[in-house]
This record gives structure tokens, C-alpha cells and sequence, in this order.
């Protein structure tokens, strides 16, 4: 992936970032390395993170974060950091009719659990130091617009927004700052499971003012604005990422 951003905002930093075998967070590492980043890259397949490093540079710690306790480990073990991207999720697609326990519990324990548990150690350790830090949860337009068979996925993110608003409030103190990001669908390989059929997704495209989907650099560039400076007065939003399509 090529890029044209070249300052070194995050030069000293240390990000951790999950699910950063593909998409957005795989963006999301790029990015932040170009910027100056130490990164450690969580994501359960081996084979991404490896090919990440090539790619990058970045420290890698696999592990499955629908595992709570492996996810606590692998947080742990990638302290001390300043950043931290929450970007881990999936998508299970059923009529909410026949949504599954299973599909909704393993939902809810990677897309919000997970991301609870990592950010958890990562501020303990922030606050242990003293030295504040930005946290960044990446969730999702489906957080306040329904959409057809993603039951679970709409109820995680909203759940994972609700999150992000009480460790704003909670962390704040602490100096530490808590967003999210909203993205419309974005180009990822999950997102092409969901919308790759083009009966499908053309009404959605006809909703987009700006009448594309999402690049995954263009949702990494938002969340390094979330983690930097240039945002220090922002806290406990929710940045929609959307070409317009909640002005509609």
C-alpha cells in the first residue's frame, strides 16, 4: 500500500492495533507506521501478520480475541502503549428472525467485549504512567441505521458506541481520549461478504451523496486525526466516515 502522507506525527509513539490482519486495521498499521509509529498489530491469522511485518515493520502478537482470557494476555502483553486502535470485528449474516445465539454471543464477545478488554489493560496502563493517551474504537454507520440481516452486527456497534461515550466520560480524567469512527461499507473482505451482490448494494450506493463506498485508508486517515494532536479537545464522538449518507 502506498500513500502520500509524510509527517511523523506518531514518531515515539507506541499504537497497538487489533484486527489488523486485513481491512481498516491493516490500513490503519500502515498509516501509522508512515507516521512515525512503533506498532504491534494484533489479529488472529499468522499468515496476515506475517505479511503484515514484511510489509511494515510492525510487531505482531496473534491470538483470537473471542478467547476474553487470551485477549486480556495478548493486551497485556503489548504494554506499554500510548494509542490503541480497536478494529477487531465481524459480520454474521442472518434474518433477525433466525439470528442465533451462537452467531450473537460470538458477535457481541469480538465486536464489544474484546474491545473492552483490551482497552481496559491498555488504560490501566496509561494511567499507571501518567501520561494520558488517545483510544479509538472503530464502529460502524450500522450502530444507528438498521440494515437487513445484520442484527447482531447493528447491535454490536451500537453497544460498542455506547462504550466508547462512558470511557470517554470515565478516562477523561486521566488524559486520556476515547472516539469512534462510523464508516459507511468499506471496501474490506468483510464487507465484500455482505455487499458484493450489486442488487444489493446499489440502493445502498444510491444513499451515499458521494455516490462510492469507503477506501480502508480513508477510515485509517481519520482514526491517526482521532489519535493525534490535532484532535486534543475531541472526545466521546462518534465520527461518521459516511460521504454523506446520514445527512440524507
Amino acid at each position: 500500500m502506498t500513500t502520500i502522507d509524510r509527517n511523523r506525527e506518531f514518531e515515539g509513539k507506541t499504537a497497538l492495533v487489533t484486527g489488523a490482519g486485513k481491512g481498516i486495521g491493516h490500513a490503519t498499521v500502515h498509516v501509522l507506521i508512515e507516521r512515525g509509529a512503533r506498532v504491534i498489530a494484533l489479529s488472529r491469522s499468522e499468515a496476515d501478520l506475517d505479511a503484515l511485518r514484511e510489509e511494515t515493520g510492525c510487531e505482531t502478537i496473534a491470538v483470537d480475541l473471542a478467547d476474553a482470557s487470551a485477549a486480556r494476555d495478548a493486551a497485556r502483553a503489548a504494554q506499554p502503549v500510548d494509542l490503541l486502535v480497536n478494529c477487531a470485528g465481524l459480520v454474521e449474516l442472518q434474518p433477525f428472525i433466525d439470528t442465533t445465539v451462537d452467531a450473537f454471543d460470538l458477535t457481541m464477545n469480538v465486536n464489544v467485549r474484546a474491545a473492552m478488554i483490551v482497552a481496559q489493560e491498555c488504560a490501566r496502563s496509561m494511567i499507571a504512567r501518567g501520561k494520558g493517551g488517545a483510544i479509538v474504537n472503530v464502529s460502524s454507520v450500522s450502530a444507528t441505521v438498521g440494515l437487513p440481516l445484520h442484527a447482531s452486527y447493528c447491535a454490536s456497534k451500537g453497544a460498542l458506541d455506547a462504550m466508547t461515550r462512558v470511557m470517554a466520560v470515565e478516562l477523561g480524567p486521566h488524559g486520556i481520549r476515547v472516539n469512534a469512527v462510523n464508516p459507511v461499507i468499506t471496501m474490506t473482505p468483510m464487507a465484500e461478504k455482505a455487499w458484493s451482490d450489486p442488487v444489493k448494494s446499489a440502493p445502498m450506493l444510491a444513499r451515499i451523496p458521494l455516490a462510492r463506498f469507503v477506501q480502508p485508508v480513508e477510515v485509517a486517515r481519520t482514526i491517526a486525526y482521532l489519535l493525534s494532536d490535532d484532535s486534543s479537545m475531541v472526545s466521546g464522538v462518534s465520527l461518521a466516515i459516511d460521504g454523506g449518507f446520514q445527512a440524507g
